[in-house]
Parts: structure tokens; sequence; C-alpha cells
């Protein structure tokens, strides 16, 4: 496949899960083009905005909330491009960042909520909404706003060690520095760190050209 195609998200997502091999090596990108049709394609297209529902991430199993991942909400995520924008200019953290989060977290499910009682799209806990002012944790706009500004102040107090800050998001500032400074030895936080940190990678490298 070498030119744009307007294959259904769905339809393009389902042949790829059942053969997952196939396209493995190449990278597949997707962009709504001025009449609204969204297409595929393995050509980078200059000047659009890449969603997330990008085929190479691969993903299997489970959001952070424990939701299966949903193709159909990963394939309109760009929907959330400018206020996350907006919130990881306002934090000083990536933008990238921001959505390998929220790609982990919830698969850009809006309306998730874990059986920790986190919700939304990072997946706040109900304490660090109140630290962050949050009305309410389901809107978009302050999720992913007090998300961006947890992150950051995770990043400044273990002295911008992603790896660390990330661990800290999933586990707690206090299980990180029990562990002397150091992913805690829980097999959720050992999971979640590395997966983060590989979507990020993936999404940083597809910018527009």
């Amino acid at each position: 496949m070498n030119r744009a195609s307007s294959i259904p998200a769905l339809a393009l997502l389902a042949l790829v899960a059942a053969a997952p091999g196939a396209l493995a090596r190449g990278h597949i990108y997707t962009f709504v083009d001025a009449a609204g049709v969204r297409h595929f394609t393995d050509i980078p297209p200059n000047g659009t905005r890449y969603s997330i529902s990008i085929i190479q991430l691969h993903l299997t199993g489970r959001t952070e909330s424990g939701a299966a991942y949903d193709p159909a909400l990963l394939a309109r995520a760009s929907r959330y491009d400018p206020l996350i924008d907006r919130a990881a200019a306002q934090a000083a953290v990536a933008p990238a960042l921001l959505r390998a989060m929220i790609v982990v977290e919830s698969g850009f499910n809006a309306s998730a909520v874990s059986r920790a009682g986190a919700i939304g799209l990072m997946q706040l806990m109900p304490q660090t909404a109140r630290r962050y002012g949050v009305t309410n944790a389901f809107d978009p706009r302050q999720n992913v706003h007090a998300g961006a500004l947890y992150l950051r102040d995770l990043l400044h107090r273990f002295g911008n060690n992603l790896p660390l800050a990330l661990a800290a998001y999933n586990a707690g500032e206090d299980a990180v520095e029990r562990s002397g400074w150091r992913i805690p030895p829980f097999q959720e936080t050992e999971a979640y760190v590395p997966k983060v940190l590989r979507v990020y990678r993936i999404l940083s490298r597809l910018r527009t050209t």
C-alpha cells in the first residue's frame, strides 16, 4: 500500500489485528482530508495532523483503567489534539508524552473508571484531581490539564528522571522514594513505565513534516 486509502478505520484495524505481522515493518499514518474523509497511508502526508490510530502502536492487552483497547476511540483521538497541545505547553511537557500516557492509561476513553477509582483520559485519582482544582474529572480539558501539571511536578520532584516520574504517576510518589528512587517492584508499575516510554518513542517520530 503506497497511496492513500479511504478504508474505514475499524475495517483496517480489524484487518491488521487478524494479521499482526503484515504491516509490522511499515508506518501507517492516518489523516482527515478537507472533505472529512479519513485516509490511511504508509507515506507521511505533508502538512497534516496525525491521529493516534497508527497501526505500529501494536496495542495489546488492556489499558490501566482495565478496559480493552477500542479501535474506534483511537481512530477519533485527534479530536483531543488542541487540548493536549495546550495542556502540554502550559505544563512545559512534551505533547507526545501526554498522548502516550493517555494511550496507556485510558486508550482515549474519557469515561474510563478503574477499579481503584481513577478517572478519565489520564486516570486521575480523586485526591490528585482535587489537588489540581479539578471540578469534573470526566471533563477532558480539566483531566488532561491536571494530569499534565501533575506530570510536570513529578518530573521536578525526581530530577527530570522520566522513568521515575512515570513510576510515581502510576504507583505514587512515596512508593518511588521508599524504593530508594528506583521504580518500585510492583508488577503493574514495572510494565507501565516501559509501555509508556515505547509509545512515547513511536509518537515522537510521527511529527508533521
